[in-house]
């Protein structure tokens, strides 16, 4: 929040005024200000002055209903704090990639500088309801299948098949090409990675421009996706990639994952040549027997944190 609007711009995507100060939202919702300001902060939004009107209607209403949430017994305090940053975590990278996707469309249409706020007005007014559409469809869709998949699962004691992706000699290549081709490059390995991924039963954990982290419960799954992350056509107009995978338990936690298992897969991808995957002792016991993947010993290695181990090279059989 900060009120720096003079075209309109910031009502234009809120779709509605801002009429209220944090004071008169508070006490709207019924809270001292105080604690409004912890759920804005979780949300993502920094607190402002006193006498600042930043505030719209449905503030009013996103206040109320975390307050709600509370007083319902739906959810302790902390748990809807957490739901909270969750949210705000994830919206903010989401708008940030749509604003500059948006830039892009205004700069590939010609508009100047000085043209773009008025650009930008009407643009929120066809495209912001059908995102905030979009929006409510896919997230109903992940909750279904996050809450299928889990509703009869112990998330104490997760046990599942990591796989730890990267770009090689990512950093050396970000300093001799310019801007446009590195975004251009990490969109195509995004892209490319969660295609392959998904259509091959996995799910992406998160994308870090130049890594994803991926995971699913089966290991030959997991080691399938491996296999043609190295080999998809589609990488050859991209750096090599390296793979390390690992398979044990895992804690789940608001949308990541935690453990030794995925600090072995980290750590085997920087430990793995170019275009090779190396794969964890418990992950080659899993594959043993699988006619799909030829498994090799390699020698041991000495893997920082977790002491000295003997890795395989994964392969197609």
């Amino acid at each position: 929040m900060g009120r720096v609007d003079g075209d309109g711009l910031i009502e234009a995507f809120l779709r509605e005024p801002r009429r209220y100060t944090s004071h008169q939202v508070a006490e709207m919702a019924g809270v001292p200000v105080y604690r409004a300001r912890r759920f804005w902060r979780a949300l993502g939004f920094a607190n402002v002055a006193d006498d600042a009107v930043e505030f719209t209607d449905s503030d009013v209403e996103a206040l109320k209903t975390m307050i709600g949430m509370v007083t319902s017994g739906l959810y302790d305090e902390e748990h809807v704090l957490l739901l909270a940053r969750s949210l705000g975590r994830a919206t903010a990278r989401l708008a940030e990639s749509q604003a500059e996707l948006g830039v892009e469309e205004l700069d590939q249409a010609g508009v100047p500088l000085a043209d773009r706020p008025r650009a930008w007005r009407r643009r929120a007014e066809k495209v912001v309801p059908e995102l905030a559409r979009l929006l409510v469809y896919a997230w109903q869709r992940q909750l279904a299948a996050a809450a299928g998949r889990i509703a009869e699962q112990d998330m104490s004691a997760v046990r599942l098949s990591v796989g730890f992706a990267d770009l090689v000699a990512f950093t050396r290549l970000s300093r001799q090409i310019t801007g446009s081709e590195l975004a251009r490059l990490i969109d195509r390995f995004e892209g490319t990675s969660a295609d392959i991924v998904t259509s091959g039963g996995g799910r992406v954990v998160k994308t870090l421009g130049d890594s994803v982290l991926f995971v699913s419960d089966k290991a030959h799954v997991v080691a399938e996706i491996a296999l043609r992350l190295v080999e998809h056509p589609r990488a050859k107009g991209m750096p090599e990639l390296r793979v390390g995978l690992a398979t044990g338990p895992v804690t789940w936690r608001m949308g990541d994952v935690f453990g030794t298992t995925v600090n072995l897969a980290s750590r085997l991808t920087a430990l793995a040549l170019p275009g090779t995957i190396l794969a964890g002792p418990e992950m080659a016991e899993e594959l043993e027997g699988d006619r799909a993947f030829q498994l090799r010993e390699v020698n041991r290695l000495s893997v920082r944190g977790l002491g000295e181990l003997a890795p395989f090279t994964v392969t197609r059989g």
